[in-house]
Protein backbone atom coordinates (compact mmCIF):
# COMPACT_ATOMS: atom_id res chain seq x y z
CA UNK A 1 0.00 0.00 0.00
CA UNK A 2 1.15 3.54 -0.65
CA UNK A 3 3.14 4.58 2.44
CA UNK A 4 1.52 8.00 2.78
CA UNK A 5 -1.93 6.46 2.47
CA UNK A 6 -1.09 3.75 4.99
CA UNK A 7 -0.01 6.38 7.49
CA UNK A 8 -3.11 8.50 6.99
CA UNK A 9 -5.76 5.80 7.30
CA UNK A 10 -6.49 4.01 10.54
CA UNK A 11 -6.74 0.18 10.43
CA UNK A 12 -10.49 0.35 11.04
CA UNK A 13 -10.91 2.43 7.86
CA UNK A 14 -8.92 -0.09 5.84
CA UNK A 15 -10.94 -2.99 7.23
CA UNK A 16 -14.28 -1.37 6.45
CA UNK A 17 -13.14 -0.24 3.02
CA UNK A 18 -12.07 -3.76 2.06
CA UNK A 19 -15.69 -4.96 2.43
CA UNK A 20 -17.16 -2.39 0.05
CA UNK A 21 -17.60 -2.47 -3.75
CA UNK A 22 -15.12 -0.25 -5.56
CA UNK A 23 -17.14 2.98 -6.00
CA UNK A 24 -18.30 2.88 -2.38
CA UNK A 25 -14.81 1.93 -1.23
CA UNK A 26 -13.25 4.93 -2.94
CA UNK A 27 -15.90 7.24 -1.47
CA UNK A 28 -15.22 5.82 1.97
CA UNK A 29 -11.43 6.21 1.66
CA UNK A 30 -11.88 9.74 0.39
CA UNK A 31 -14.19 10.55 3.30
CA UNK A 32 -11.61 9.14 5.73
CA UNK A 33 -8.90 11.35 4.28
CA UNK A 34 -10.81 14.55 3.47
CA UNK A 35 -13.69 14.48 5.90
CA UNK A 36 -16.25 14.73 3.10
CA UNK A 37 -17.48 12.70 0.15
CA UNK A 38 -16.07 13.17 -3.35
CA UNK A 39 -18.05 14.06 -6.45
CA UNK A 40 -17.29 11.13 -8.74
CA UNK A 41 -19.98 11.75 -11.34
CA UNK A 42 -18.79 15.29 -12.03
CA UNK A 43 -15.35 15.54 -10.42
CA UNK A 44 -13.79 18.99 -10.24
CA UNK A 45 -10.95 18.71 -7.76
CA UNK A 46 -7.67 17.01 -8.59
CA UNK A 47 -8.17 14.46 -5.83
CA UNK A 48 -11.70 13.73 -7.09
CA UNK A 49 -10.36 13.15 -10.59
CA UNK A 50 -7.75 10.71 -9.29
CA UNK A 51 -10.59 8.75 -7.73
CA UNK A 52 -12.62 8.95 -10.94
CA UNK A 53 -9.62 7.43 -12.72
CA UNK A 54 -9.36 4.66 -10.12
CA UNK A 55 -13.02 3.77 -10.48
CA UNK A 56 -13.38 4.06 -14.25
CA UNK A 57 -10.16 4.20 -16.27
CA UNK A 58 -9.16 0.81 -17.72
CA UNK A 59 -7.35 1.92 -20.86
CA UNK A 60 -4.51 -0.37 -22.04
CA UNK A 61 -2.05 2.53 -22.05
CA UNK A 62 -2.60 2.90 -18.30
CA UNK A 63 -2.30 -0.80 -17.52
CA UNK A 64 1.50 -1.01 -17.27
CA UNK A 65 2.13 2.25 -15.41
CA UNK A 66 2.42 0.64 -11.95
CA UNK A 67 4.86 -2.06 -13.11
CA UNK A 68 8.37 -0.82 -12.25
CA UNK A 69 10.14 -2.96 -14.83
CA UNK A 70 7.71 -1.82 -17.52
CA UNK A 71 8.35 1.81 -16.53
CA UNK A 72 12.05 1.24 -17.10
CA UNK A 73 11.45 -0.25 -20.54
CA UNK A 74 9.24 2.72 -21.42
CA UNK A 75 11.85 5.24 -20.30
CA UNK A 76 14.67 3.44 -22.09
CA UNK A 77 12.63 3.52 -25.28
CA UNK A 78 12.44 7.32 -24.98
CA UNK A 79 16.06 7.84 -23.92
CA UNK A 80 17.11 9.51 -27.17
CA UNK A 81 14.36 12.10 -26.76
CA UNK A 82 14.57 12.62 -22.99
CA UNK A 83 18.17 11.82 -22.04
CA UNK A 84 16.83 10.16 -18.90
CA UNK A 85 19.02 7.48 -17.36
CA UNK A 86 17.45 4.33 -15.93
CA UNK A 87 18.89 2.57 -12.86
CA UNK A 88 20.29 -0.81 -13.85
CA UNK A 89 18.27 -3.84 -12.80
CA UNK A 90 20.67 -6.20 -11.06
CA UNK A 91 18.14 -9.00 -10.49
CA UNK A 92 14.41 -9.66 -10.55
CA UNK A 93 12.32 -12.68 -9.71
CA UNK A 94 9.51 -14.09 -7.59
CA UNK A 95 11.75 -15.85 -5.05
CA UNK A 96 14.21 -13.66 -3.17
CA UNK A 97 15.71 -16.81 -1.70
CA UNK A 98 17.21 -17.47 -5.13
CA UNK A 99 19.83 -14.77 -4.42
CA UNK A 100 20.34 -15.62 -0.74
CA UNK A 101 23.97 -14.91 0.14
CA UNK A 102 24.64 -13.00 -3.06
CA UNK A 103 26.41 -9.63 -3.13
CA UNK A 104 26.31 -7.12 -5.94
CA UNK A 105 29.10 -5.01 -7.41
CA UNK A 106 27.51 -1.73 -6.33
CA UNK A 107 25.09 -0.41 -3.68
CA UNK A 108 21.59 -1.71 -4.32
CA UNK A 109 17.92 -1.19 -3.56
CA UNK A 110 15.29 -3.91 -3.17
CA UNK A 111 11.70 -3.06 -4.17
CA UNK A 112 8.51 -4.93 -5.06
CA UNK A 113 7.69 -4.50 -8.73
CA UNK A 114 3.95 -4.12 -8.14
CA UNK A 115 3.70 -1.93 -5.02
CA UNK A 116 4.85 1.47 -3.80
CA UNK A 117 6.55 2.76 -0.68
CA UNK A 118 8.51 -0.39 0.24
CA UNK A 119 12.32 -0.41 -0.07
CA UNK A 120 15.38 -1.98 1.50
CA UNK A 121 18.90 -0.65 0.90
CA UNK A 122 22.10 -2.66 0.72
CA UNK A 123 25.81 -1.87 0.40
CA UNK A 124 27.97 -3.36 -2.34
CA UNK A 125 29.58 -5.69 0.19
CA UNK A 126 26.29 -6.57 1.90
CA UNK A 127 24.75 -9.89 0.89
CA UNK A 128 21.08 -10.71 0.64
CA UNK A 129 20.69 -12.48 3.96
CA UNK A 130 18.05 -14.71 5.55
CA UNK A 131 16.67 -11.86 7.64
CA UNK A 132 15.99 -9.77 4.51
CA UNK A 133 14.33 -12.71 2.78
CA UNK A 134 12.11 -13.35 5.78
CA UNK A 135 11.20 -9.69 6.44
CA UNK A 136 10.05 -9.17 2.85
CA UNK A 137 8.27 -12.49 2.43
CA UNK A 138 4.81 -10.88 2.44
CA UNK A 139 5.69 -8.35 -0.25
CA UNK A 140 4.34 -10.52 -3.05
CA UNK A 141 1.27 -11.67 -1.14
CA UNK A 142 -0.21 -8.21 -0.60
CA UNK A 143 -1.75 -6.63 -3.68
CA UNK A 144 -2.17 -2.85 -3.54
CA UNK A 145 -5.10 -3.09 -5.92
CA UNK A 146 -7.17 -5.35 -3.65
CA UNK A 147 -7.83 -2.79 -0.92
CA UNK A 148 -7.35 0.46 -2.81
CA UNK A 149 -8.87 -0.61 -6.13
CA UNK A 150 -5.99 0.96 -8.06
CA UNK A 151 -6.40 -1.12 -11.20
CA UNK A 152 -2.99 -0.60 -12.78
CA UNK A 153 -1.34 -2.22 -9.76
CA UNK A 154 -3.36 -5.36 -10.44
CA UNK A 155 -1.77 -5.51 -13.91
CA UNK A 156 1.82 -5.30 -12.57
CA UNK A 157 3.92 -8.45 -12.30
CA UNK A 158 4.41 -9.65 -8.71
CA UNK A 159 8.19 -9.69 -8.53
CA UNK A 160 11.09 -8.57 -6.38
CA UNK A 161 13.42 -6.11 -8.11
CA UNK A 162 17.00 -5.35 -7.06
CA UNK A 163 18.46 -2.34 -8.83
CA UNK A 164 21.50 -0.14 -8.47
CA UNK A 165 21.28 2.52 -5.77
CA UNK A 166 22.04 5.76 -7.59
CA UNK A 167 22.03 7.72 -4.33
CA UNK A 168 25.49 6.50 -3.21
CA UNK A 169 24.12 6.18 0.30
CA UNK A 170 22.78 9.74 0.59
CA UNK A 171 19.05 10.54 0.32
CA UNK A 172 18.42 12.25 -3.00
CA UNK A 173 15.89 14.99 -3.54
CA UNK A 174 12.89 13.41 -5.24
CA UNK A 175 11.43 15.68 -7.93
CA UNK A 176 7.83 14.85 -8.79
CA UNK A 177 6.49 16.59 -11.89
CA UNK A 178 2.71 16.85 -12.26
CA UNK A 179 2.17 16.66 -16.00
CA UNK A 180 -1.24 17.55 -17.45
CA UNK A 181 -1.79 17.02 -21.17
CA UNK A 182 1.95 16.96 -21.77
CA UNK A 183 2.74 20.11 -19.74
CA UNK A 184 4.41 20.35 -16.34
CA UNK A 185 2.24 22.52 -14.08
CA UNK A 186 3.57 21.86 -10.57
CA UNK A 187 6.75 20.33 -9.16
CA UNK A 188 6.68 18.57 -5.80
CA UNK A 189 10.04 18.13 -4.07
CA UNK A 190 10.45 15.49 -1.38
CA UNK A 191 13.63 15.66 0.69
CA UNK A 192 14.79 12.93 3.03
CA UNK A 193 12.31 10.27 1.95
CA UNK A 194 12.52 7.09 4.03
CA UNK A 195 14.05 9.13 6.87
CA UNK A 196 12.61 10.84 9.93
CA UNK A 197 13.39 14.21 8.31
CA UNK A 198 11.08 13.72 5.32
CA UNK A 199 9.81 17.13 4.16
CA UNK A 200 7.92 18.38 1.10
CA UNK A 201 7.66 21.62 -0.85
CA UNK A 202 5.77 22.63 -3.99
CA UNK A 203 6.92 24.88 -6.83
CA UNK A 204 5.49 26.23 -10.04
CA UNK A 205 6.96 25.20 -13.36
CA UNK A 206 9.36 28.19 -13.24
CA UNK A 207 10.36 27.37 -9.63
CA UNK A 208 8.29 29.88 -7.76
CA UNK A 209 7.38 28.48 -4.32
CA UNK A 210 3.74 27.53 -3.87
CA UNK A 211 2.34 27.97 -0.32
CA UNK A 212 0.84 24.48 -0.19
CA UNK A 213 0.86 21.76 2.45
CA UNK A 214 -0.41 18.21 2.83
CA UNK A 215 0.25 15.65 5.58
CA UNK A 216 4.04 15.71 5.11
CA UNK A 217 6.00 18.42 6.92
CA UNK A 218 6.70 21.54 4.86
CA UNK A 219 10.36 21.74 3.86
CA UNK A 220 12.63 24.71 3.44
CA UNK A 221 12.75 26.28 0.01
CA UNK A 222 15.66 25.05 -2.06
CA UNK A 223 17.30 26.39 -5.23
CA UNK A 224 16.20 24.98 -8.54
CA UNK A 225 18.38 22.13 -9.81
CA UNK A 226 20.89 23.27 -12.41
CA UNK A 227 19.30 20.97 -14.97
CA UNK A 228 15.70 21.99 -14.27
CA UNK A 229 14.99 22.68 -17.95
CA UNK A 230 16.21 19.20 -18.88
CA UNK A 231 14.10 17.66 -16.15
CA UNK A 232 10.97 19.53 -17.26
CA UNK A 233 11.59 18.45 -20.86
CA UNK A 234 12.06 14.84 -19.80
CA UNK A 235 8.93 14.85 -17.63
CA UNK A 236 6.81 16.28 -20.41
CA UNK A 237 8.10 13.71 -22.89
CA UNK A 238 7.52 10.82 -20.49
CA UNK A 239 4.06 12.04 -19.47
CA UNK A 240 2.99 13.47 -22.80
CA UNK A 241 0.81 10.53 -23.80
CA UNK A 242 -1.50 10.99 -20.82
CA UNK A 243 -4.18 13.42 -19.72
CA UNK A 244 -2.36 13.33 -16.38
CA UNK A 245 0.72 11.56 -15.08
CA UNK A 246 3.13 12.30 -12.26
CA UNK A 247 6.70 11.74 -13.37
CA UNK A 248 9.24 11.20 -10.58
CA UNK A 249 12.86 12.03 -11.41
CA UNK A 250 16.21 12.40 -9.66
CA UNK A 251 19.19 14.58 -10.48
CA UNK A 252 22.63 13.19 -9.63
CA UNK A 253 26.03 12.68 -11.27
CA UNK A 254 25.11 15.48 -13.66
CA UNK A 255 22.28 13.42 -15.16
CA UNK A 256 18.52 13.05 -14.92
CA UNK A 257 17.38 9.66 -13.64
CA UNK A 258 14.03 7.90 -13.71
CA UNK A 259 12.22 7.40 -10.43
CA UNK A 260 8.82 6.16 -11.52
CA UNK A 261 5.50 7.00 -13.13
CA UNK A 262 2.60 7.58 -10.75
CA UNK A 263 -0.98 7.52 -12.10
CA UNK A 264 -2.68 7.66 -8.67
CA UNK A 265 -0.74 10.05 -6.37
CA UNK A 266 -1.64 9.13 -2.76
CA UNK A 267 -4.85 7.62 -4.11
CA UNK A 268 -6.39 11.09 -4.09
CA UNK A 269 -7.11 10.70 -0.38
CA UNK A 270 -4.70 13.33 0.98
CA UNK A 271 -6.11 16.88 1.27
CA UNK A 272 -4.18 19.97 0.27
CA UNK A 273 -4.08 23.14 2.29
CA UNK A 274 -5.37 25.46 0.95
CA UNK A 275 -8.14 23.54 -0.78
CA UNK A 276 -7.97 25.99 -3.69
CA UNK A 277 -4.79 24.22 -4.78
CA UNK A 278 -6.78 21.01 -5.23
CA UNK A 279 -9.24 22.94 -7.37
CA UNK A 280 -6.46 24.58 -9.37
CA UNK A 281 -4.89 21.24 -10.22
CA UNK A 282 -8.29 19.85 -11.10
CA UNK A 283 -8.77 22.66 -13.59
CA UNK A 284 -5.59 21.59 -15.38
CA UNK A 285 -6.85 18.04 -15.90
CA UNK A 286 -9.24 17.28 -18.75
CA UNK A 287 -10.55 13.78 -18.18
CA UNK A 288 -11.30 11.50 -21.12
CA UNK A 289 -14.90 10.60 -21.77
CA UNK A 290 -16.32 7.72 -19.78
CA UNK A 291 -17.08 5.78 -22.97
CA UNK A 292 -13.38 5.64 -23.89
CA UNK A 293 -12.00 4.34 -20.58
CA UNK A 294 -14.33 1.66 -19.29
CA UNK A 295 -12.70 -1.26 -21.09
CA UNK A 296 -16.06 -2.99 -21.19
Amino acid sequence: MNTTLRESLRPVHRTIASLLPLPARRRYLYLAGHGRLPRLREPRLFTEKINWRIVHDRRPELAWTCDKLAMKDYAMGLHQETGVEVPETLWSGDDLGAVLGRTFHRPWVLKPNHRSGLVRFGRASEPVDAQLVESTRTWLRDDQSVLLGEWAYSQARKLYVIEEDISAGEPLDDYKFLVFGGKVVVIQVDRGRFTSGHARTFYTRDWQPAPVADIVSIGEQVPAPENLDAMVHAAEALGGAYDFMRIDLYSTRGKVWLGELTPYPAGGTIPFEPRQFDRYLGEQWTLPSLSTVSGR
